[in-house]
């Protein structure tokens, strides 16, 4: 019995180890090289499209400030790829940045596959707050109302 016990503890050990590499796995930091030693989360967060105030409550001083979006905006460079960016930083490394669409304020989704939108957590007045958009031929800073849906690529 003691042996069936002790062979269970170490069988649950061993998944709760796998568990906690594969986790790693899923999504990393990298190093663009940027001025400031932002890194880049590799990923999108899953959730779909995130209000303003729903990214801050649920992710806060993870979301980019409107600082970081425009040095990954001017110091890379950006390589469409027929559905999003891929942004090479100084240091060689890259990131992939989905061109996902965003939802308006009454719930309908846009522009999904030819346009990328992603929340800064910069508030811009009250009512609006900062975002990185782009297309096949423009990347741009700009600020919308909090309601509407965009993506979130979380920083560190």
């Amino acid at each position: 019995m003691k042996k069936l016990v002790l062979l269970t503890a170490m069988c649950l050990m061993a998944l709760s180890m796998n568990a906690q590499k594969c986790a790693v796995l899923e999504s990393q930091y990298v190093d663009l090289g940027l001025p400031s030693g932002t890194l880049w989360k590799d990923q999108n967060e899953t959730g779909g499209f995130y209000t303003y105030d729903r990214a801050m409550a649920k992710f806060g001083s993870s979301l980019p400030t409107k600082e970081q979006l425009e040095e990954l905006k001017n110091s890379c460079r950006w390589t469409w790829t027929g559905n999003g960016y891929r942004v090479e930083g100084p240091s060689g490394e890259s990131i992939t940045l989905p061109a996902a669409g965003y939802r308006n304020c009454s719930g309908r989704v846009y522009d999904a596959g030819s346009y990328g939108v992603y929340w800064s957590s910069t508030p811009d007045g009250s009512e609006n707050a900062w975002y990185l958009g782009f297309h096949s031929s423009r990347v741009d800073m700009d600020f919308r109302s909090r309601c509407y849906g965009r993506s979130v690529r979380l920083v560190r």
